[in-house]
């Protein structure tokens, strides 16, 4: 399996993992202020750690795509902001500034983005 593949597989299955831990912890032990925006926040995680396994998997039957890498990129630091902002608004203590939102949310749309033209770009589009 190539390295980024690897990588990506590595940290897909981390916030996978993570999103289910912190799932558990808004339903049993976290005192949440805002339960819809710790929910939606929750499910944007589990669905972008998916994401990003399916990338992983396409980068190991490809070998290194820079579209690839590109959406990868794009679904963690869009999880980040995105969810990092409406995990914090819904435990009440909002971490980030109110634009991560909009601009996480802008990260995951330009990473399905670049996930669509993957196919189509360079050596590896078929």
């Amino acid at each position: 399996m190539p390295l980024a593949a690897a990588t990506w597989l590595t940290v897909a299955a981390l916030l996978g993992a993570s999103a289910v831990i912190a799932g558990a912890l808004g339903s049993h032990a976290l005192d949440i202020v805002a339960p819809d925006h710790y929910a939606r926040a929750n499910q944007y995680h589990l669905i972008h750690a998916l994401a990003l396994l399916a990338v992983s998997v396409l980068g190991a039957a490809r070998g290194f795509d820079p579209a690839l890498h590109l959406a990868a990129t794009l679904f963690v630091a869009g999880m980040v902001l995105f969810c990092g902002r409406l995990y914090g608004l819904g435990l009440g203590a909002p971490l980030l500034p109110g634009f991560a939102a909009p601009v996480g949310g802008t990260l995951l749309i330009l990473g399905w983005l670049a996930l669509a033209v993957s196919p189509w770009l360079g050596d590896n589009g078929g």
